[in-house]
C-alpha cells in the first residue's frame, strides 16, 4: 500500500471517534498493552511529558514543545485529532512522521490489528510511542484523546503529568459531574511523579490534592503560582504581564496565538517549565520567550483564534464545549468589529443546548455541518438555534456557508467559524 491507501485502510478499518463518537472508544487499556507488547514496549524508550485536560491541552502541549525545542531539545509532539493530514498527530522538531514509517508500521501491525481489532486511536498512539522509540527525542510531549485513566496514552511513565482544568465535556463516558471527569483526568497522576493542575476549582480541587496525596505525586496549581495581571493585542500577537507568587519583578510574554484564553495555558506552561527545572533541566527564560513567540512556526498549530482572511476578518477557532465557547464570547465582546457572522457546525455528543446558549443573539448564524457521521445535520442545529432566538439559514458544508458570509459581510465585519474541531479542518480558503 501506499500512504493515501494505508490511510484510507486505518480509517475504514478502524473505529474512529471522530467519525464515529462513543462506539469507537474503547474503555480499556488492554489493547494498547497488548500493541505495545508486541512492539516491545517502546514507551519505556523515551522520556515523556503528559498532558491531559478538558481544554487547553493542545495549547499547553504546543506550547511546550516550542519552549523546550528552543532551548535546543529535541522534542517529540503527539497530540489528536489532526484538521488535515493525519502525520500532525506524530511530530519530532515540528517535523511530520514519515509517510514511509506510517506505511511501514501499518505493515507491521496488522496481524494485531486482525486480532484484536483496535481503535483508530490506538494505533495512532502506538505508532508515536514506536516512532519516538526509533527517534530517541529529549522529550516527547504526549496529549491523552480524552480522559486520562482509561486513555491509551496512560501507559507512560512521564516525567511530568499537566492538567489543564476541568470543564463539561464527554460527560457520557467520563462522568455526569464535575468530580467525576476531575477523577478521570487525575488518572494520568503517577506515584512520586510530579503534577501540575492549571486551573482549579472547589468540585475538583480535592479530587487532585487526593489522588496526588496517594501517589506522593509533588502537586502545584499553576493559578495559585502566577497571575496574568495585564494583557494586550498588538501586530497579531497576544502579550501577556506575567507576575510569579513571591516575586516584585514581572515578565511581558509574547504569543503568537493571540487567543485571549492562553493567558491561562500560559500561567500552565510557565508552572512546567518551572518544575523542570527543578529536575535538573536548562531551559533559559530566552528559550520562554522564544518558545511562546514561535509555537505556530515551530509546531504548526492552528485553529486557535486564528485568522485566515482580512477585510472582513475571518477567525477560525477550534472551540467546541462550553467552557471553550464561554471564552470565546468573551473575546468576541473585546474585538472591534461591526456585523458579526457565525459560522457555525457541532457534533452530535456534546452539549448542543448548554452551548448555544452562550452565543450572541445580535450574530447572523450560517449553521452548517462537517462530513462526518457524528456531525449534527445542519438543519437540525438550525432549528434548536432558532428555538433560543438565533437566526441564520443551514448550508450543506463549511465552505458553501463560508462563501455565503464572505459574500454577505462589511469590511469592517468579523466571520467566526467555530463548533467543531472537524468543522475548521474543512475550512479551504
Amino acid at each position: 500500500m501506499n500512504y493515501d491507501q494505508t490511510i484510507d485502510y486505518l480509517i475504514t478499518r478502524l473505529p474512529m471517534f471522530s467519525r464515529l463518537g462513543a462506539a469507537a472508544y474503547k474503555a480499556d487499556l488492554n489493547n494498547i498493552i497488548r500493541l505495545c507488547d508486541f512492539l516491545g514496549n517502546p514507551q519505556r524508550k523515551f522520556r515523556s511529558i503528559h498532558v491531559a485536560g478538558t481544554n487547553g491541552k493542545g495549547s499547553v502541549s504546543h506550547m511546550l514543545a516550542s519552549i523546550l525545542q528552543a532551548a535546543g531539545y529535541k522534542t517529540a509532539l503527539h497530540t489528536s485529532p489532526h484538521l488535515r493530514d493525519f502525520r500532525e498527530r506524530i511530530k519530532v522538531n515540528g517535523e511530520m512522521i514519515p509517510k514511509e514509517y506510517v506505511v511501514s508500521f501499518t505493515e507491521k501491525i496488522k496481524p494485531v490489528i486482525d486480532e484484536i481489532d483496535p481503535s483508530f486511536f490506538e494505533i495512532s498512539v502506538a505508532m508515536a510511542f514506536d516512532y519516538f522509540a526509533d527517534e530517541q527525542p529529549d522529550f516527547a510531549i504526549i496529549e491523552t484523546g480524552l480522559g486520562g485513566r482509561l486513555d491509551s496514552t496512560n501507559i507512560l511513565l512521564p516525567e511530568l503529568s499537566i492538567i489543564t482544568n476541568i470543564g463539561w465535556d464527554h460527560m457520557n463516558l467520563l462522568g455526569d459531574s464535575l468530580e467525576k471527569i476531575a477523577g478521570e483526568k487525575a488518572g494520568i497522576i503517577k506515584t512520586n511523579t510530579p503534577v501540575v493542575i492549571g486551573e482549579v476549582i472547589p468540585e475538583t480541587k480535592e479530587v487532585f490534592i487526593k489522588t496526588a496525596l496517594e501517589k506522593a505525586a509533588q502537586l502545584t496549581i499553576a493559578s495559585s503560582n502566577w497571575q496574568a495581571t495585564d494583557w494586550k493585542w498588538k501586530d497579531h500577537e497576544l502579550q501577556v504581564e506575567v507576575a510569579e507568587q513571591h516575586r516584585t519583578d514581572r515578565q511581558v510574554y509574547r504569543l503568537d496565538l493571540p487567543g485571549l484564553y492562553q493567558t491561562k495555558n500560559i500561567l500552565t506552561v510557565l508552572e512546567a517549565c518551572s518544575i523542570l527545572k527543578t529536575k535538573g533541566w536548562n531551559i533559559p527564560e530566552e528559550a520562554i520567550h522564544t518558545g511562546f513567540r514561535q509555537v505556530k512556526k515551530t509546531t504548526g498549530l492552528h485553529g486557535r483564534w486564528e485568522q485566515i482572511h482580512q477585510h472582513p476578518s475571518v477567525i477560525m477557532d477550534v472551540a467546541h464545549n462550553e467552557a471553550g465557547v464561554k471564552q470565546l464570547v468573551a473575546q468576541l465582546e473585546l474585538t472591534d468589529h461591526h456585523a458579526l457572522h457565525i459560522v457555525l457546525g457541532m457534533v452530535k455528543d456534546k452539549a448542543i443546548d448548554k452551548v448555544l446558549a452562550l452565543l450572541p443573539h445580535h450574530a447572523v448564524y450560517y449553521f452548517t455541518q462537517a462530513s462526518i457521521p457524528r456531525a449534527l445535520e445542519a438543519d437540525e442545529l438550525r432549528s434548536q438555534a432558532e428555538a433560543i432566538g438565533l437566526k441564520g439559514k443551514s448550508y450543506p458544508d463549511v465552505n458553501t456557508a463560508l462563501k455565503q458570509a464572505l459574500a454577505v459581510a462589511k469590511q469592517d465585519d468579523l466571520i467566526l467559524v467555530c463548533g467543531s474541531v472537524f468543522l475548521v479542518a474543512e475550512v479551504n480558503l
